[in-house]
């Protein structure tokens, strides 16, 4: 069962403005990632579920979590099945993102008052989504849509909340061209875990690189 509800795990992406994007098939560097981010200020994480036996590697990580990172919500990405959603609902997953939109996971997830955040590239995926109690969707790819997309969104339908994945830096530059056009929060992958870093065990590099883009996040907030 997820440890924080919808409005909890909305308060918290909106809180620090960033949902670090991870996975690993080494549960212990998984869990080693996750505390990085924690100590740098994340209190959403999504597990993308990408891999061989991923669901093992993640019930794993939330229960290290609850012990050593008691304030954060793990959520599960990349699902596209609401066989695969009510799998991690299980496994204690407090937010559920996939990269397009289907309607039986919002039902799954709805039921349980978690938050399932789907991906949408057009106006009316994001309005058929809403209509289905998505409360925050995601832009995808980000790269591909950019920041204009999210303002020509957000001018009609203002009461949108969206966060957008794919591509995103963690760079003053970048994260304030989002949250210029409006986003609720950014999901960010790769950028945020270099693979020498992650090689190499540099958790504080990780935690120092959360730490600023949140501030990146919190500046973008007070203009």
């Amino acid at each position: 069962m997820a440890r924080f509800d919808k409005i909890d795990v909305l308060a918290k992406m909106r809180i620090t403005g960033i949902v670090p994007v991870f996975y690993h098939s080494n549960p212990e560097i998984a869990k080693q990632v996750v505390k990085a981010c924690y100590d740098g200020g994340v209190r959403a994480f999504e597990f993308t579920n990408r891999g061989d036996f991923a669901h093992e590697v993640f019930a794993e990580v939330v229960k290290y979590a609850a012990n050593e990172c008691p304030e954060l919500a793990v959520g599960v990405g990349s699902v596209v099945d609401p066989a695969t959603a009510a799998l991690y609902l299980q496994l204690g997953a407090c937010f559920v993102v996939g990269p397009l939109f289907n309607p039986e996971v919002a039902r799954v997830c709805n039921r349980r008052s978690v938050p399932y955040t789907p991906g949408c590239g057009t106006v009316s995926e994001v309005g058929a989504a809403q209509e289905c109690g998505c409360d925050l969707c995601k832009v995808f790819p980000g790269d591909v849509l950019g920041p204009k997309f999210v303002k020509g969104l957000t001018a009609p339908m203002p009461w949108s909340k969206l966060m957008v994945t794919g591509g995103v830096e963690p760079t003053r530059e970048n994260i304030s061209a989002w949250f210029a056009a409006g986003v609720y929060c950014v999901g960010m992958g790769s950028k945020l875990f270099p693979k020498d870093k992650i090689a190499a065990a540099d958790w504080q590099y990780i935690s120092d690189k959360c730490a600023e883009a949140i501030g990146y996040a919190a500046e973008c907030r007070t203009k």
